[in-house]
């Protein structure tokens, strides 16, 4: 079996996306190993001494440090090893243009700074969370969003995770109890979000048809059903006194922007 070897001085998320859009085009079985942190000469020789299949081998890089990529050049050439290097070219390019220097700095695409953390963090926080999973995340939540299934609480989460934002999300239904811990938190960490009923049930029933459930009057996407649910919904938005947002035909991407609006001041 081919193996592609994904090189990189940093994390190696871009040569393995390389190798991966590269090796999809081949209906063949291509094994792909990701190689990260390559930054000294040791590290070169460790990796290419370590490679069994010498004849079935290829290395996709992306080390910047001109000493390192230049002496794994040089190891995979002496072996037979085909070797490319996907940013050296376009980097040699975009220097002559710009008559600069580049600044050789591994890892720039990927800065692993404390935003990308916290990126990171927030939407494993979001994942963990999702539709009460853990209410014990509710004190850790920069913004809890409540409201009922099919109000775009999941990804609205999952956006706001993407923009460093711990956001947790409770289905509200009226079998099943709020938790406590909402009453003992600022009211301006949360977010209610409502819909209009008629869209709501046609949401529901689409949902339903996809799964091939042709029922109409089951109760998830009942009328009646879904106007007693949207007053529980309502009912407990104003105990709370938090901000009820109506993402009746709004997008996702519009919703956020009030969210991260209104907690703005909190975060």
């Amino acid at each position: 079996m081919l193996t592609i070897y994904a090189v990189s001085d940093s994390i190696g998320e871009t040569a393995e996306q390389v190798a991966k859009a590269v090796s999809s085009q081949f209906n063949e079985p291509i094994e792909i190993k990701r190689i990260t942190y390559i930054n000294r000469i040791q590290d070169v020789d460790d990796f290419v001494n370590g490679i069994e299949d010498v004849k079935n081998s290829i290395v996709i890089s992306t080390i910047i440090l001109v000493e390192i990529r230049e002496f794994l050049i040089e190891r995979c050439m002496k072996l037979g090893i085909p070797i490319n290097n996907v940013l050296a070219p376009s980097i040699s390019i975009i220097s002559r243009m710009l008559k600069k220097v580049p600044e050789y700095k591994p890892g720039a695409v990927w800065d692993m700074n404390s935003r990308y953390y916290k990126r990171i963090q927030a939407i494993e926080f979001a994942i963990q969370c999702d539709d009460s999973k853990d209410n014990n995340g509710i004190k850790k939540a920069d913004v809890i969003l409540i409201g009922l299934s099919r109000t775009s609480k999941t990804a609205l989460c999952m956006y706001l995770a993407n923009k460093g934002i711990k956001a947790l999300n409770i289905p509200l239904m009226p079998e099943v109890d709020v938790p406590k811990e909402l009453y003992e938190i600022s009211r301006k960490k949360i977010i209610g979000l409502t819909i209009e009923a008629t869209q709501l049930i046609d949401i529901r029933r689409h949902r339903l048809n996809k799964f091939g459930v042709i029922n109409k009057n089951i109760q998830y996407a009942n009328a009646e059903r879904v106007l007693q649910e949207l007053e529980f919904a309502d009912n407990i938005m104003r105990k709370l006194n938090c901000r009820v947002i109506d993402v009746t035909k709004r997008a996702i991407e519009d919703t956020a922007l009030i969210i991260m609006e209104s907690i703005k001041n909190i975060l």
